[in-house]
């Protein structure tokens, strides 16, 4: 039963909004070439739809025009999001995290310069944003809050980190929704859900959440630096598809446990932290919305079944903010997640970049300088392998006393190769040479300096 909800939702219903999206965008042109043709209904296209985990169920279709950032936000009614690190709303209408700005880093050095717009709603240029919800049982009717669902706030007020904020949503069949959205000062989002039944028979739910991206995002393009779809999935370890990659494998999927997974940039990423202990069926995925390319990773944990008169209650976690290392180590250990600090493309050589990271960013924090950082780690490093390096040099300088009888051997026996090796040796031997003993300490330390 649940391969065929995962199929029905995941990929069913995103191919239906595909078409429909194709049909409205062949309208569109229509239109636009014999603009006396009156506007026909596209068949299907305002019946309610469940909302496709994200990127479908939100995407514009080909002609329809982008609006500003400015334009889109104020389209609907929001709640604020007001912290030390985090300025932004979320969407009344489908409940979307889709405004996020990180008030912390600015678009270039000035410090007046725009502040870094991590989450976009749907309809502008770059549409990247977090929802949660529920699927229905195979088979079953029952109304399930989508992107078009107005959800209402319990009282006013923004959210902070010391004011969590509550939406409620009927779904006019007995179920009510209660979600709970808080925040810390950091860029830690926690949103629980709890659904009530008053109707006439036992509900079952399954949860998802998801990270949307419309439009293949410009990337670094640094061969050592992973931007993309990224997560630790339980026992299948880190994996990381970039974009290119993506779009070739169509979707994977995985089911684990102990997992969590997101979309990365250089230095920012959005990820979905469901519990370490739940069962979750993840997936990464690339789809064509008519001409639009979009990006997704979500997951759809066990179901939940609600009894008559009963609730029951389902709590995840969003990262969306900077990669601070000391950040998202700390949430690392917070909710007991595994290997989140693999969100940082530490690289090849994990185990000696991040205590050189930790090193550098240490002196900035002294001298306040990032080049004297540098050096100064350069100068502690070449410290610590002085005795490796002396080595090395001692080595080398025997080697270079004992050329003279070296060359001479050639001329003693210039035909016979064999004695030639069997004196050399003797002579390492006598002056306690190992030729070896200068390429080691070499060895040893080009991992660190690359």
């Amino acid at each position: 039963m649940r391969r065929s909800i995962a199929w029905q939702y995941f990929y069913n219903i995103p191919t239906m909004e595909k078409q429909r999206a194709a049909q409205q965008a062949e309208l569109a042109q229509k239109q636009a070439a014999n603009p006396a043709t009156p506007a026909t209904t596209t068949p299907g296209a305002n019946q309610p739809t469940p909302a496709a985990p994200g990127q479908q169920a939100g995407a514009p279709a080909t002609a329809a025009p982008v609006q500003s950032r400015t334009t889109a936000i104020a389209a609907g009614p929001r709640v604020k999001i007001d912290t030390p690190s985090i300025s932004g709303s979320i969407a009344l209408t489908g409940g979307r995290i889709d405004d996020v700005a990180l008030v912390k880093y600015r678009e270039t050095v000035d410090p007046k310069s725009p502040a870094i717009d991590l989450f976009s709603p749907s309809g502008t240029k770059e549409p990247f944003y977090a929802e949660f919800g529920f699927v229905p049982a195979a088979g079953a009717t029952t109304k399930m809050p989508d992107k078009d669902t107005v959800w209402k706030q319990e009282g006013a007020g923004s959210l902070t980190p010391t004011t969590p904020v509550t939406l409620t949503w009927n779904n006019g069949q007995g179920l009510t929704f209660k979600r709970t959205i808080s925040i810390d000062d950091k860029y830690l989002f926690t949103i629980k859900d709890d659904v009530s039944n008053v109707g006439d028979a036992p509900v079952t739910l399954y949860p998802f959440g998801l990270i949307s991206r419309h439009g293949t995002p410009h990337v670094s393009g640094y061969y050592i630096l992973h931007e993309g779809l990224i997560g630790v999935l339980g026992d299948q370890g880190l994996q990381e598809y970039g974009y290119k990659k993506m779009d070739d494998t169509k979707a994977v999927e995985f089911k684990v446990t102990n997992a969590w997974m997101g979309i990365t940039d250089k230095y920012w990423a959005a990820t979905l932290l469901p519990s370490p202990k739940a069962n979750v069926q993840a997936r990464f995925s690339s789809n064509l919305v008519g001409t639009l390319r979009t990006y997704q990773t979500d997951y759809l944990l066990d179901p939940m079944t609600i009894a008559i008169g009963g609730t029951a209650s389902t709590a995840t976690s969003l990262f969306a903010g900077a990669k601070e290392s000391a950040t998202v180590d700390a949430y690392d250990k917070q909710l007991g997640l595994n290997k989140f600090d693999r969100l940082i493309d530490w690289g090849w050589f994990y185990f000696i970049t991040k205590p050189m990271f930790w090193a550098i960013d240490w002196f900035f924090h002294i001298f306040g300088n990032f080049g004297v950082a540098i050096l100064a780690v350069t100068v502690l490093v070449k410290l610590i392998f002085f005795p490796l390096a002396n080595k090395s040099y001692a080595s080398m300088a025997k080697m270079k006393a004992v050329q003279p009888q070296l060359a001479a051997l050639k001329d003693k026996y210039p035909d016979d190769k064999m004695k030639q090796q069997q004196e050399m040796m003797e002579i390492y031997k006598k002056e306690k040479i190992n030729p070896i003993a200068g390429c080691l300490p070499i060895l040893i330390q080009i991992p660190v300096f690359f």
